[in-house]
């Protein structure tokens, strides 16, 4: 068997010393010399300078050999190298990774314009050749390319072949596809010239736009999100979110006059947009030019009235403790726009808070509850401001506390009938007979509440947190079945597992529910209460990022913190502290 390749193979294993086994290879190849895997076998046990000399020996054996003529342009200098693939590509018409190497190769030497031509011309001559290469593979090929440091050739190929085979209505919905595909493997090149390519052919979608936005700011640099956002705002100069995160990246990068020219350019666009007046507002009150702001607001009020101008205009008066100023306004856009319910809730909040609780500030703060509620008898927020205010009558000097008590409760009974099956209701009704010490009272609530909103989160994780502990269990499994998904009730489950000290068990719920909802604050804060409780510093300054790349907007406690006066310019750090020392001080009043 003088050609057996098998029998070499296996005499050349039988060899202990190189040399030996070169001499077996050489003597196989005399009798093969058409055998890939002898020369691939011969070539294994070269080193650099004997292996090329081999290879240009086997490319002219087996001019056939696609990995042959690519190992010896990969030994061979730039311009040797070009050479070798030119003579791959005579032999080889129809091989598309001859082609690609090629581009590979340009690429290494900053050729960036010649790539582009080499996979154009590439994909034309193997159209020509009838060489049939499906588009999902020259996108496998884009991605290879990028994870093999080529990011230009990956760009030319897509460039060249994501459109081929896709009818012109599914374009657009087809690349935005391919782009979210490519990223799923992480593949961010490849993803970000499949969207490259859709922006070309569509300038004016916004959702394409957006997705390059997503991109950058997950997987670009600032530079890259910049550019990004610039390209969107020139094609798209009606569509606020553009600007206004452009701004704000500016801003937050310290170029605050870079943010302002940018929000001049977006008034330019949209004269009367709500959004950027409070954008331009904003960046002024953060960065302590109070009258700017004020003057931004007026011109606001004047040019392009809404009800957010008018209460953010009351706003920045109570911050800077102008409590008249900021009544006034609130008043002005009240007439203008009797149902909008937050300037109510501040009318009512601003006399109750921040002036003196006496029984002429009680009776103002009254008036604002009652005039919205009969302006916005749907609003659950008012009704509970409303009610928490009778509660605390006390402590203006108007009457005892269990009268407070007894009209708190008439109002949220009004509340129920007006606003049925409404879980936030029931819950404060049950929060304020536990405060007020009627614990029967407030279990016979929760029951009546579960039937009327078997399903809501809310309810079942306070019914959890406030059983007794034998009962903790069964209410939890109940809960689960009736909202697997719910973050609060994960979150209430996962609190539950922490008073047992089963910290595994109870950090795994937790990732759970700040993943099924990662804008709710108030699970982030008990994560992080409980990491603070029994956690290692280097758990909790990970969370702690975690958190604030989330900025979470949501949650009871979280809004309670985040909006509380003296905390609303501190960061989304800061706001997670305050509100984990808070569970932590509730935990130790009951303990």
């Amino acid at each position: 068997m003088p050609t057996s390749v098998q029998v070499y193979l296996r005499a050349a294993d039988l060899e202990s010393h190189d040399f030996a086994k070169k001499a077996v290879l050489r003597k196989a190849l005399e009798a093969n010399p058409n055998s890939v895997t002898l020369w691939k076998a011969a070539i294994d046990l070269e080193d650099a300078d004997d292996a090329k000399i081999l290879l240009s020996v086997a490319v002219e054996k087996v001019p056939h050999s696609v990995e042959m003529w690519l190992a010896l342009a990969r030994l061979e200098t730039y311009e040797n190298a070009r050479k070798v693939l030119n003579q791959a590509r005579k032999h080889l018409p129809t091989e598309r990774a001859v082609w690609i190497a090629a581009a590979k190769l340009e690429e290494s030497q900053n050729h960036g314009d010649v790539v582009d031509r080499i996979v154009d011309k590439a994909v034309r001559s193997l159209d020509k050749h009838d060489a049939v290469v499906m588009r999902a593979q020259w996108l496998k090929e884009a991605e290879a390319a990028e994870a093999a440091g080529a990011p230009l050739t990956s760009a030319a190929i897509v460039k060249c072949t994501v459109g081929r085979g896709v009818d012109d209505e599914d374009r657009q919905r087809t690349w935005a596809d391919d782009a979210n595909a490519a990223l799923a493997r992480n593949a961010v090149a490849t993803a970000r010239a499949i969207l490259a390519h859709g922006l070309a052919a569509f300038p004016t979608k916004r959702t394409l736009w957006l997705q390059a936005v997503d991109l950058e700011r997950k997987h670009g640099t600032a530079t890259s999100l910049d550019e990004v956002l610039e390209a969107a705002s020139e094609r798209l100069p009606r569509t606020e979110i553009f600007w206004l995160v452009r701004a704000k990246e500016k801003w937050l990068a310290g170029a605050v006059d870079e943010s302002r020219s940018i929000l001049t350019e977006a008034f330019k666009a949209n004269p009367d947009s709500e959004p950027v007046w409070l954008a331009a507002v904003k960046l002024e009150w953060e960065t302590g030019e109070i009258e700017r702001a004020r003057v931004l607001l007026a011109r606001a009020r004047e040019r392009a009235p809404t009800a957010r101008i008018y209460m953010k205009s009351a706003l920045l008066e109570r911050e800077c403790r102008r409590f008249d100023e900021a009544l006034e306004l609130l008043e002005e856009g009240l007439r203008k726009y009797p149902t909008f319910a937050k300037m109510y809730m501040m009318g009512g909040q601003i006399c109750s808070e921040d002036l003196t609780k006496d029984q002429i500030h009680l009776d103002r703060t009254r008036k604002f509850y009652q005039r919205g509620l009969q302006n916005c008898p749907n609003s659950v927020v008012l009704w509970c401001l409303a009610s928490q205010l009778e509660e605390r009558v006390a402590e203006y000097r108007s009457g005892s506390a269990n009268a407070g008590v007894t009209k708190a409760r008439s109002l949220l009974e009004l509340a129920r009938l007006k606003n049925a099956k409404n879980p936030e209701l029931w819950l404060e009704a049950i929060r304020l007979e536990r405060r007020a010490g009627n614990e029967k009272l407030a279990v016979s609530l929760m029951a009546r509440a579960l039937q009327e909103c078997p399903t809501s989160g809310l309810l079942l994780a306070e019914n959890i947190s406030t059983s007794p502990r034998v009962e903790q269990k069964s209410k939890s499994a109940d809960a689960i079945k009736r909202r697997p998904d719910d973050p609060r009730v994960i979150a209430a489950v996962a609190a539950l597992f922490a008073s047992e000290r089963k910290h595994e068990k109870a950090r795994k719920w937790y990732e759970r529910a700040v993943k099924l909802d990662p804008d709710v604050g108030d699970s982030w804060a008990k994560w992080y209460a409980f990491e603070l409780d029994a956690g290692k510093k280097e758990g909790r300054e990970d969370l702690k990022q975690r958190c604030v790349a989330a900025e979470p907007k949501h949650g009871e406690l979280w809004c309670r913190v985040s909006k509380a006066m003296p905390n609303r310019r501190k960061s989304t750090a800061e706001h997670l502290e305050a509100a984990a020392q808070n569970i932590l001080a509730t935990m130790q009043k009951l303990n």
